[in-house]
């Protein structure tokens, strides 16, 4: 695969792009071929998501996932990326209640994970570890709108922001965590109204997922990208090609062949 001649993205260079109106194209992934794909086509930001609890590992949301798997996958996807920037998901309980424990699991995810930044839910009692963090020279992206981690409390995935309260919350929650010190703000589910709102609110970069056209930059799981999730998918999210049943359709041709005695046939047997 030829390699894409972009330069290393950097958290300076998300900032320049928020300054200059470029917009920030940012995707999942969760392992090496598909980190080495995203890289080569020239993708800012990869995240490797909690997401890979409920798109790869077969549990039903994300709460079950744990550090030691969200390393595994880090170390996986950074064996594929050299120019993106990666950024590696925190797991539900491993950051939200005392700095000092965050910074201990984030630390491995850099260290160990390979990963240039992390993304942590929510604001409010998770700001001292965000702060932590900041301190000892971690780039935090924080999470708003509707935060996955969060399933239990909101009663499902939920639009968030859709009334005065709700939308005003969110851009105060917005405005915290800028001043805590995160480099850029995934802003998930919300109206558009609200992420046009946001966007322009804040100095760093709003990436959306369901948040409308108008904030800096847009992420989507790739298993959604690429049609590999099976229906119903999220209303926000394009399927740009359909792998899922692309690969149903190679696997039954191959099985057909096989029961059939037409695989391997004379090209495949040949010396």
């Amino acid at each position: 695969m030829t390699k894409n001649p972009v330069p290393v993205v950097t958290v300076p260079r998300l900032l320049q792009m928020k300054r200059a109106g470029e917009k920030i194209v940012a995707l999942t992934a969760y392992d090496a071929p598909t980190g080495r794909l995203l890289d080569a086509a020239g993708v800012h930001l990869i995240l490797v998501g909690d997401s890979v609890a409920n798109v790869k590992l077969g549990y039903p949301n994300t709460l079950p996932v744990t550090l030691e798997e969200m390393l595994h996958h880090t170390r996986a996807v950074r064996r594929g990326v050299e120019r993106a920037l990666l950024v590696a998901d925190m797991p539900f309980l491993t950051y939200e209640f005392d700095p000092k424990v965050a910074v201990a699991h984030v630390g491995r995810l850099i260290k160990e994970g390979g990963a240039t930044a992390v993304k942590v839910e929510g604001a409010g009692s998770i700001l001292p570890s965000i702060r932590a963090l900041v301190a000892a020279n971690i780039p935090v992206m924080g999470h708003l709108g509707l935060t996955p981690q969060s399933v239990l409390r909101l009663g499902g995935y939920r639009r968030q922001g859709r009334d005065r309260a709700g939308a005003a919350r969110i851009l105060s929650d917005a405005r915290r965590l800028q001043s805590a010190g995160v480099f850029a703000l995934v802003l998930e589910a919300v109206p558009a109204a609200l992420g046009k709102k946001v966007a322009r609110a804040l100095r760093i970069p709003v990436i959306g997922i369901g948040a409308g056209p108008a904030t800096d930059g847009q992420i989507l799981v790739v298993d959604d990208l690429l049609g590999l999730t099976p229906p119903p998918r999220p209303r926000f999210a394009r399927a740009y090609a359909e792998l899922g049943a692309e690969s149903l359709r190679a696997v039954r041709a191959y099985a057909g062949d096989v029961a059939a005695g037409r695989f391997p046939g004379p090209r495949e047997s040949a010396d």
